[in-house]
């Protein structure tokens, strides 16, 4: 296990910054705890996203609708007959 981890804002790379102090205001703590708790977090809303739009109370359109809004930059669903994620 690494004792640090760097995370490089050079070249293209200045989103990460932004999104890092973002996350340090959304959770109010600092930067690396931030990162850590961001981490945790997407695989557990993924995981619930997964599981809202398996259900068979909903209209294939509603599945459609939710997935559309969960979708990011890095992570989108699609919804057809299957639900399937797509990073």
């Amino acid at each position: 296990m690494a004792d640090s981890l760097r995370i490089r804002f050079d070249g293209g790379n200045r989103y990460r910054e932004d999104a890092i102090e973002k996350a340090s205001r959304f959770y109010d703590k600092n930067k690396s705890d931030a990162v850590a708790y961001a981490c945790e977090d997407v695989v557990e809303i993924v995981s619930a996203v997964e599981s809202v739009l398996q259900r068979s109370d909903l209209t294939l359109k509603q599945r459609q609708e939710i997935a559309e809004t969960f979708s990011t930059r890095a992570t989108s669903f699609d919804v057809s007959l299957e639900v399937s994620k797509q990073t």
